[in-house]
């Protein structure tokens, strides 16, 4: 067995694989930028590599970079986890070159699976089934706009070494294949070092389930079930479910037996994932092959108690699987939620910062709960704009689906992050969602369900009482520590009131609390009853409580006359006040926001790549103003209406925060 790996990567899959090899005895090499040279797997590694500047494309993806930390190291292998050189054939060759064994694929079935384009053509020639498209490469935008015509529209404009959704876009019409060319050729070239695209037919109402397969040196392989990976947001994934809600056994078994069929076909090991749209009948179409391991990979390993990293290492050794496809069983349900740098209230653009709070729900595992955080970062750290904006997987398993969500439920509420904008309140609201807990999902889920973007949720009547009640309660905690601590003199005859009126979410709850040693019944005027208890104190971000024998938790903020309570998704303002402070709350005016109509701000933390008017121009509703990069992500800032531009405040290569005013309107 290997003595020591060098992992090629950072963040969370580089902690990832520090964990295993640790448990395998195997010493771990990190390498690091500029930005990360306090990062989490560089602490986490027995050592670790300088390899550049902070740009990923002037270290982490530069081989001569990675290839000098590999000697000076003396690592006799390298995992690459995913992204960056993880699927460059060369990086593999180099390796080979340098007699240093390589954590994955061989050079030849990275190219022939690696490249969409490729791949594509050798799935049909094995008898899978594809996807309507051109297989040639597309030379400009012109020529997009033509063979998008002849297939029709929508269409898909694909990064041929693109993976994570990165160099992806749907086009609609023309003048959408024109843009998206350009723009997902732009960031194929930043993200890959490849800005070779195809194009091909956009299958409305699909859902993407994908196929787990692992095979060694040996010709053996196997298939470890399938993932579904249906919700997603700009064609990246954002929860992932092993197994798929909407799959038989029958069609895994056809689906599985293809996947490592084609992997055998181009000599593939190590472990891989053959991905796939179904339709609504069942019948699946190949997409692509990934020929490395899979940001969603721990749900796999939950249902089935494979570490795929472990198999990884040791095909890579030279040893045989001891795994039978027979040996492979299902057990139970796993969902993952990738949690994400970005801001759901501004369309869920890319935030940078750091983490002034972050505390994770705690790992666990029992025979009918599990709870796993995948991360690779740590309170106090820094999110930079460089890299992919994911914070952490965290993953729940149950027996059942739906205790699995309802684990997410809680977990997702338990996670507390603050200082950035993240996705944790989306994240929750999916978990609520009735089309996701039927598992009635498509790739379309959150276009359809979220049109308009993410503004929050609204709890239901029933759970917004739950969460007055224990709002009520711990308030009246609060108002005991408040007057023992006030520097009365007579606090012994100071009494905290009964009677309080609860307001949230537009709603008031005129309540009576009657408290003992174990907790509060709260009565509501209606004559409803809610018994709380917790052992929730003042000033604590995080409050655990049992509302009429069920757990609720809630983030916790004080704000005047009352507390910023965040659950489920929904961020609330909850007030709590004696009656007739209730009374005199009310006739309180609204602080109006400021009239921002007339600007173009930034809505991210961001470089300006180009802008697309000028002074004194009338610019009409959709017309594109300028183009923001932040996270290996081009995003175009349109107008939404009709309007001459007055002045502009920025230029192509400015670096702007949140916010900041890039042109001003008549």
């Amino acid at each position: 067995m290997f003595k020591k790996i060098l992992i090629a990567n950072r963040g969370e899959i580089a902690c990832r694989v520090i964990r295993t090899a640790r448990a395998m005895g195997i010493g771990t090499v990190a390498i690091y930028s500029d930005a990360d040279r306090n990062a989490l797997h560089v602490e986490m590694a027995d050592e670790a590599v300088h390899v550049g500047p902070a740009p990923a494309n002037q270290s982490y993806i530069v081989i001569d970079n990675v290839l000098r930390a590999i000697r000076d190291s003396g690592a006799e292998a390298v995992h690459p986890g995913y992204g960056f050189l993880s699927e460059n054939p060369k990086f593999a060759a180099a390796l080979e070159e340098e007699g240093v064994a390589f954590i994955g694929p061989p050079k030849g079935a990275i190219e022939a699976m690696g490249d969409k384009i490729t791949s594509k053509k050798l799935a049909k020639e094995a008898g899978v089934n594809t996807v309507p498209g051109v297989m040639g490469l597309i030379e400009d935008a012109e020529e997009a706009v033509r063979i998008a015509s002849e297939i029709g529209y929508p269409v898909m404009l694909k990064a041929s070494a693109g993976g994570g959704g990165k160099g992806m876009r749907i086009a609609w019409d023309d003048e959408e294949a024109r843009e998206g060319f350009q723009s997902s050729k732009n960031e194929a070239a930043s993200s890959f070092g490849d800005d070779r695209i195809f194009i091909e037919k956009f299958v409305t109402q699909p859902r993407h389930i994908e196929i787990q397969v692992l095979c060694d040196q040996h010709g053996n392989g196997i298939y470890l079930g399938e993932r579904e990976c249906s919700i997603q947001r700009r064609n990246q994934k954002v929860i992932e479910e092993a197994p798929s809600p909407f799959l038989d056994a029958e069609t895994r078994e056809r689906m599985g037996e293809q996947a490592v069929v084609l992997a055998k076909a181009v000599g593939y090991t190590s472990a891989g994932t053959v991905e796939f749209i179904v339709d609504g009948d069942k019948n699946f179409y190949f997409l692509e092959m990934n020929t490395r391991l899979q940001v969603e990979h721990p749900v796999t390993e939950l249902i089935t108690g494979v570490d795929l990293v472990e198999q990884m290492i040791r095909v890579a050794n030279g040893e045989p699987l001891t795994l039978h496809q027979e040996d492979v069983e299902l057990n139970g349900w796993a969902i993952e939620s990738r949690l994400y740098a970005e801001d759901p209230y501004r369309n869920f653009l890319p935030s940078i910062g750091r983490l002034t709070r972050y505390r994770p729900p705690q790992e666990a595992v029992t025979e009918t709960a599990i709870v796993r955080n995948d991360t690779g970062v740590f309170e106090g750290g820094e999110i930079s704009m460089y890299y992919d904006p994911m914070i952490a997987k965290l993953c729940t398993w149950a027996p059942s689906r739906s205790e699995a969500i309802e684990g997410m439920r809680v977990a997702l509420d338990a996670f507390e992050l603050e200082g950035i904008g993240h996705n944790l309140p989306f994240l929750s609201a999916v978990m609520d969602h009735p089309r996701f807990v039927s598992g009635d999902i498509t790739t379309a889920f959150i276009g359809e369900e979220y049109p308009e973007g993410f503004a929050g949720a609204e709890l239901e009547h029933t759970r917004l009482r739950k969460v007055a009640a224990a709002v009520a309660a711990m308030n009246r905690v609060a108002e005991i520590r408040r007057t023992r601590i006030s520097g009365r003199m007579d606090n012994h005859e100071r009494k905290v009131g009964t009677d309080w009126v609860v307001t949230a979410q537009g709603a008031r709850f005129d309540v009576t609390i009657d408290a003992d040693r174990e907790g509060a019944t709260v009565h509501f005027a209606d004559g409803s009853i809610h018994r709380v208890a917790s052992d929730w104190l003042p000033g604590q971000p995080l409050a655990r409580l049992d509302v009429d024998g069920e757990p609720l938790v809630l983030k916790v903020g004080r704000i005047t006359g009352g507390y910023r309570i965040r659950t489920r998704g929904a961020d609330l303002r909850v007030h709590v006040h004696a009656p007739r402070q209730a009374e005199l709350a009310a006739l309180m005016p609204e602080k109006q926001a400021a009239d921002t109509s007339k600007m173009l701000l930034c809505p991210m933390p961001g470089l300006i790549v180009k802008i697309d008017v000028e002074p004194g121009q009338e610019v009409q509703e959709g017309q594109p103003l300028c183009t923001v990069e932040a996270m290996k992500m081009e995003n175009i800032l349109r107008a939404e209406r009709r309007a001459v531009v007055s002045k502009i405040n920025a230029g192509p290569g400015d670096s702007l925060a949140v916010d900041d005013v890039i042109m001003e309107f008549e």
